[in-house]
């Protein structure tokens, strides 16, 4: 099974890469970590990206807040697909890191999450891989059922 790579702009994007990571653990689908930033080390950002197929990977995520560069220069060095999560930071809450990851040029396109969303981001790069993977495919099915079902109990419940 490929690899999902998770690449934060710093670390204080752990918390959204932790919901990637847990979503792909319980989804048993392999991942590596890094903190990568577009402005600060963008050699090692680069580097990670033009060698991210023959490492093995199927799927990249990319998450920054503020000016949001990284998925978009992530994308920018590999063709695999990229997602990437605006994160919440700075005075504009998220809206800035929003509008920087979905205003890409045309040749260089990054899949797009809402703001802070890692979960999500995880089931997409999962669903990416599963085009290739029928166990995991499986498991994204069983998923939706689970999830389906908790709904479903939960108007059961519903007394108002």
């Amino acid at each position: 099974m490929k690899k999902v790579g998770i690449i934060m702009g710093s670390d204080s994007d752990l918390p959204i890469a932790q919901k990637a990571v847990d979503m792909l653990k319980s989804l048993g689908v392999p991942y590596e970590v890094h903190i990568y930033s577009a402005h600060r080390t963008p050699e090692e950002a680069r580097a990670f990206a033009l060698c991210a197929r023959e490492n093995g990977f199927g799927a990249l995520i990319a998450m920054a807040g503020m000016a949001a560069h990284l998925a978009g220069a992530i994308a920018a060095n590999t063709t695999l697909p990229v997602i990437g999560i605006p994160c919440k930071s700075g005075a504009l809450n998220g809206i800035d890191a929003l509008l920087a990851t979905v205003q890409m040029p045309t040749g260089i396109p990054v899949a797009t999450v809402a703001i802070d969303g890692g979960g999500n981001a995880a089931l997409l790069a999962a669903q990416i891989i599963a085009v290739e993977d029928a166990e995991l495919a499986a498991k994204l099915d069983a998923k939706r059922k689970a999830d389906s079902a908790k709904v479903i109990e939960k108007d059961a419940k519903l007394e108002l």
